[in-house]
């Protein structure tokens, strides 16, 4: 954009002050008439009644062969166009715009006659008529040019205005789809809304290089391009915000938006002051937040406190129009850096979480299979067998399925609590054959819909066999009790019997942070553990946040 600026020729013309006066008379459109006691300053003009203007023009040069100039207009009013009297256009009917209704278009381009182009002075008159909204006599754009060219240029800025817009609406789709694939990326959605308004904006902007529209929905335009700055003020420093969370994000957040909001109320009729205003505070507020962020040492934040400088340089350096546009872009893109960030992380962290999950299930089966355990319970075994065969058979079903429920649950996330409880109990009656004690369990409120981390219960019932002894009857219980409420549910695991030792049992071993790993792979950290002694035994409480919706 900046290298297409830069080529832009030299205007062919220069233009004098515009003098204004209520009346009609054929004569002021002549290009001699003595117009110096007309207003240097447009007047208030009374509904539907006729005005004139005139503007001095000084060409440079004259057209070269067969390519004639033409003017190109920006004028409030229905109106007709006389270059050195002679009439070269027509917008609309001025003077008759209460009984014939709108006709005509804000933006008008008009060839004017070769033979009337020879260099040097001339002049421009417009005859006029403004029945709607009489308080905004005057030109907000006047140009003069070779004809195709600025029929060229409007066209090349209808095209890159459609090509700048489409990826803009490419971009709020995509991201809009990724959020409503995973409700939880709250910032993609706010990208994907700051890219459909700055879309709108766009369009809204442009709106003259693709359509006509009459200058009476000129204000209705103007007031839809600040309520969409107003919109796009607030989202930006909101996502930035989420980005770089700072103390006390949603209050402050809070009263910038209701200081946006009284601002919009009190000015929004002074269309560019309000423009200018609200981007001037977006950009403020957003440099700050960044600013915090290089404080902290964000990851991202000082490219992007780079970037938003660059767009002020540009806004100050450039045109009104073009700089808020690069500025605005330039913010996007520093937007999009931010999200792709967070992307490039959370894939990081989906490929970290695999890696963990097959940690964790080599980690379920190997303090499975561990030789102690197998030794153990093998020899305890081959003691069974000698002395008491059936229940050796027994001992060997029971360690069979065992296996069998280790092996269906290995490769599992979350499994029911049923097939949990019942890895249990065949643990406890193996465990019973090998050390020859009363093992008991019960259960209290269990909901046999609910799932949970495989071997987690599992593993926790083997601390409490490896950290108590029987009490007097030769008997250890544990009980399992589940409850659950509208923020989040428990389960309560209680080992009742005489405990080792109590600096062992709080010691954070291999079991506990395999409890801690699956829990964090399944629940975030939307959940806490605790561990600590109760009466007769030992108290072992999960605790498991809700999901908000």
């Amino acid at each position: 954009m900046l290298l297409v600026s830069s080529c832009s020729q030299e205007p062919v013309f220069e233009r004098e002050r515009a003098v204004y006066k209520i009346g009609d008379d054929p004569a002021w459109a002549n290009k001699d008439w003595n117009d110096s006691r007309w207003q240097g300053r447009p007047a208030l003009v009374p509904d539907g009644q006729i005005f004139w203007f005139r503007i001095g023009v000084d060409l440079k040069q004259a057209p070269e062969a067969f390519q004639p100039y033409g003017i190109q207009l920006e004028v409030y009013g229905e109106y007709e166009v006389f270059w050195d009297g002679v009439l070269i256009g027509k917008n609309g009917n001025p003077g008759q715009e209460e009984a014939l209704g709108p006709e005509g278009k804000l933006w008008t381009t008009y060839s004017i006659p070769t033979e009337l182009t020879d260099g040097g002075e001339h002049v421009v008159a417009i005859r006029a008529s403004i029945y709607h909204f009489p308080d905004h006599t005057a030109i907000y754009a006047f140009k003069i040019d070779y004809y195709d060219d600025l029929l060229t240029d409007q066209l090349i800025e209808t095209s890159y205005m459609h090509s700048f817009a489409g990826a803009f609406l490419m971009a709020a789709f995509y991201f809009l789809f990724l959020f409503l694939s995973d409700r939880k990326q709250l910032p993609m959605l706010i990208f994907s809304i700051s890219c459909f308004l700055f879309l709108a904006l766009t369009m809204t902007h442009f709106v003259g290089t693709a359509l006509p529209i009459h200058y009476s929905l000129h204000v209705v335009r103007l007031q839809t391009i600040v309520s969409l700055m107003l919109c796009i003020s607030f989202t930006i420093p909101l996502y930035f915000s989420m980005h770089f969370p700072f103390p006390k994000r949603k209050l402050v957040l809070s009263i910038y938006a209701g200081l946006l909001a009284v601002f919009y109320f009190f000015s929004h009729d002074f269309f560019d002051f309000t423009a200018l205003s609200t981007t001037l505070g977006m950009w403020v507020f957003s440099v700050v937040i960044v600013i915090m962020g290089v404080y902290r040492k964000e990851k991202g934040a000082q490219l992007v406190l780079l970037v938003l400088l660059l767009a002020v340089i540009i806004s100050l350096i450039r045109s009104v129009g073009f700089g808020l546009f690069a500025g605005f872009s330039l913010t996007l893109l520093s937007m999009f850096y931010l999200l792709s960030l967070r992307l490039k992380q959370q894939r990081v962290a989906y490929e970290t979480s695999l890696v963990q999950s097959t940690r964790l299930r080599l980690e379920l089966l190997k303090k499975n299979i561990q030789p102690h355990f197998l030794m153990n319970t093998l020899t305890s075994l081959i003691d069974w067998v000698e002395e008491a065969p059936k229940m050796g058979v027994k001992f060997i079903e029971a360690l069979a399925k065992e296996f069998d429920l280790l092996n269906q649950i290995e490769d599992q996330t979350l499994i029911p609590i049923s097939q949990e409880i019942a890895l249990c109990r065949t643990h406890l009656e193996i465990m019973g054959y090998r050390k020859e004690i009363n093992y008991r369990w019960e259960e209290e409120g269990i909901d046999a819909n609910q799932k949970v981390p495989p071997a987690v219960l599992h593993t926790l019932l083997e601390n409490g066999i490896t950290h108590s002894q029987p009490g007097t009857n030769n008997s250890v219980k544990f009980k399992l009790i589940y409850k659950t409420t509208e923020q989040y549910k428990t389960y309560t695991f209680l080992t009742l019997g005489a405990v080792v030792s109590e600096a062992n049992t709080k010691k954070e071993g291999t079991g506990l942070k395999y409890i801690k790993a699956r829990l964090t792979e399944s629940y975030d950290t939307n959940w806490e553990l605790t561990s600590e002694p109760a009466e007769h035994g030992w108290k072992s409480v999960i605790k498991i946040y809700h999901k908000q919706a």
